[in-house]
């Protein structure tokens, strides 16, 4: 990679003012002072910017994060803690959470920096399938495992939410699949039967499942299996 569009990226600066940095003598490789943009970037480089070390990311990088509550999955929020709190990683503010919950949702968020991966999970036309937790105010009805795998109206939409899949786990709370990615989903598909989730907790994205040894507030590197589970026929 070159220099300059390295410190671009790094700095969150333009390219413009990374070459006045640059004559100011501010940027140094492996202890050299070095001037030139167009000096290309190796994995073995040491880059520093006043002293401070610049890690340089090759590889795009691939997290499970269990989701507390009080977090939301925006990388910036001026009004609430977001989840690159936990990310103890170099440059965290490049990592995006592919899937987003809510603030008082818990569970499953997967962090990466890797644009096309993350596309793939969210792209309505992929239907990747999630599966959440839910706990509820009133008691289940008997029919809504089979209104929900027949598809239900939304207040506000035009098409019926496509067949989910709802397995009852005790009076008031069910674990749910669906296989889009509808604003509050969940939340409006009981509110259309009639009833209200009080507690939404997702545990799966694909073939991805939340690791049961996880705490709530960390995370974990995937694995190159889950990784390469992402945009691979679903078994």
């Amino acid at each position: 990679m070159r220099l300059d569009k390295f410190l671009s990226q790094q700095l969150g600066i333009s390219r413009a003012l990374v070459i006045r940095e640059l004559r100011a003598k501010r940027v140094t490789i492996d202890g050299d002072i070095v001037k030139q943009g167009a000096f290309q970037l190796l994995a073995q480089h040491e880059v520093r910017f006043d002293d401070q070390i610049l890690h340089q990311i090759l590889a795009p990088r691939y997290f499970m994060l269990h989701k507390p509550q009080g977090y939301v999955c925006s990388t910036d929020d001026p009004d609430y803690p977001t989840v690159l709190y936990f990310m103890d990683e170099p440059v965290p503010d490049k990592l995006h959470a592919a899937g987003r919950l809510d603030i008082d949702t818990t569970g499953l968020v997967l962090m990466t920096d890797d644009g096309q991966w993350s596309h793939w999970i969210t792209s309505p036309k992929h239907h990747c399938e999630k599966t959440y937790r839910v706990t509820l105010e009133n008691p289940l009805d008997d029919d809504i495992a089979r209104r929900f795998s027949e598809g239900v109206m939304l207040h506000g939409e035009k098409l019926p939410t496509r067949p989910a899949i709802l397995d009852a786990l005790s009076e008031r709370e069910a674990r749910l699949t669906i296989s889009e990615g509808r604003y509050h989903q969940v939340k409006r598909m009981f509110a259309a039967v009639g009833n209200h989730v009080t507690a939404l907790h997702r545990e799966r994205i694909g073939a991805i499942v939340l690791d049961l040894d996880l705490p709530a507030g960390e995370y974990r590197a995937l694995t190159a299996a889950e990784i390469q589970s992402v945009g691979a026929p679903e078994k």
